[in-house]
């Protein structure tokens, strides 16, 4: 792992965008080499841009196809609502209209939430999953297990129905904390003006404060929590490949979600990236890289 912690870490976005209308919206993606399909689904408040230095590991095998989701990226900015079953409709459309079959899911954050419920839907159109420090693997049963505990208050705050708006809103918090949260090596203010395009708009700030009154934690909201518990009856049951990026601390990976998937996770290969919180894109993305190529390569080849 030392060496390609050396090895440069790519600023620029050398991708040809493409937009595919969706319900009236125009989807963002982007898309290089050919084969199979592996759909690239980033969380909040990222987009494609996080892809860019994982995309090259595995062009030569594959077609990568990175999508931005609604309001988010390059993605159409309306008036939805935002929520994680919308945006799993809005995802489950785009791989019908592209045709999508065989399908590696890559998943950070939300994005493999969504992939996974897109994936208990359509089992036999998804072949393998990588997740990467996903969000909502299981229900938060209280406030008292939350994780990472050191932002219990923050996302209390984002989902008070009276402050949450605002404070999204008005601090862009997700955005302008990424530097603080990517604690493996510095962020360059490129790379931070890059996460901060979709959203200088402050209105349109309101996919980034839903996503964290979209978490399933006491049992609401309802139905995320009940989407969350149908899924996971056939994602335990499941013996598709899978393979876990976590890091140390990590985020919303760490104890007791790594002994979860120990316990619950049939087929899965677990990869430790070392230092990192949440992006572990931007904080190794060569080794996530080279990693994922291999393990790829392993489940397609045998």
């Amino acid at each position: 792992m030392s060496n390609l912690e050396s090895l440069p870490i790519g600023k620029e976005y050398p991708f040809e965008s493409h937009f595919l209308e969706i319900d009236g919206q125009q989807l963002h993606y982007i898309e290089k080499g050919a084969g199979d399909p592996i759909l690239y689904l980033h969380g909040n408040p990222t987009w494609s841009y996080m892809w860019r230095n994982i995309i090259p590991y595995l062009e030569g095998s594959a077609r990568c196809i990175a999508v931005d989701l609604m309001g988010m990226g390059r993605s159409d900015k309306s008036e939805v609502g935002y929520t994680f079953l919308e945006h799993v409709d809005y995802i489950s459309q785009f791989i019908e209209k592209l045709g999508l079959t065989n399908i590696t899911i890559v998943g950070h954050d939300w994005g493999m939430a969504i992939g996974l419920q897109y994936a208990m839907k359509h089992p036999d159109q998804v072949k393998a999953v990588a997740m990467i420090e996903p969000q909502a693997l299981y229900p938060c049963p209280t406030w008292s297990e939350f994780t990472p505990a050191e932002s219990k208050e923050l996302f209390q705050t984002l989902r008070d129905p009276e402050l949450g708006w605002a404070f999204m809103r008005d601090n862009n918090v997700f955005v302008e904390g990424m530097p603080h949260i990517i604690i493996n090596r510095a962020f360059t203010a490129d790379e931070h003006e890059h996460y901060r395009e979709p959203f200088r708009d402050k209105e349109k700030r309101k996919p980034m404060w839903v996503f964290p009154n979209q978490i399933p934690v006491e049992g609401k909201p309802t139905e995320v929590v009940q989407a969350v518990e149908e899924r996971n009856t056939w994602f335990t049951a499941s013996t598709m490949p899978k393979i876990l990026f976590y890091a140390a601390p990590g985020c919303t990976i760490r104890e007791p979600q790594l002994s979860w998937c120990h316990a619950h996770l049939q087929n899965l290969e677990m990869k430790d990236i070392g230092k990192g919180f949440h992006h572990l894109v931007e904080e190794n993305p060569h080794f996530i890289g080279q990693e994922l190529q291999k393990w790829y390569h392993q489940i397609t080849r045998g």
